[in-house]
């Protein structure tokens, strides 16, 4: 049996995949976030509290208007729910199974599968894609997640 120690280390392929692709889904999470404050600022609008139309040195010439729903901002503020919804499910469950010590190209490609799903979720959500292509992205990415927890507890209990 291997030791928490040696699968916690760069020399194992499965933390370092894993690694790679969580650190990518940071970057998503925290992008999106960054994507929607660009989206407000360029159209003007879709800002969600009464607080963010005051003047200030960010919105020197306030408008009511500013405060109106907007599908562009909203896609990305839905875009980023979405991720705040799938990928923390990821990196526990991809975290939990590099503990269980799975085959380096099964992992790789679990992990790399993932990363693949996310980016297709981006591209049909940020291009307005029919929901079946979305939802298919989706569904290849929670499939993948429940594969692993479910990898997990099988390991676990057997």
């Amino acid at each position: 049996m291997t030791s928490i120690q040696e699968l916690l280390t760069w020399d194992n392929p499965v933390f370092t995949a894993y690694v790679i692709a969580a650190a990518v889904m940071v970057l998503k999470v925290m992008g999106q976030g960054w994507m929607t404050v660009w989206r407000m600022m360029r159209s003007g609008r879709g800002l969600v509290s009464p607080e963010d139309a005051a003047k200030g040195l960010l919105n020197p010439a306030p408008d009511p208007a500013q405060l109106e729903r907007d599908d562009y901002v909203d896609r990305s503020r839905r875009m980023h729910r979405n991720d705040l919804e799938n990928i923390p499910a990821f990196w526990v469950a991809g975290f939990l199974f590099v503990l269980v010590d799975p085959a380096p190209g099964l992992a790789q490609g679990l992990f790399y599968g993932f990363l693949i799903a996310r980016a297709g979720h981006f591209w049909a959500y940020a291009t307005a894609r029919s929901h079946e292509i979305r939802a298919s992205f989706y569904t290849i990415g929670s499939l993948i997640v429940i594969w692993m927890g479910g990898q997990v507890l099988w390991t676990v209990v057997t």
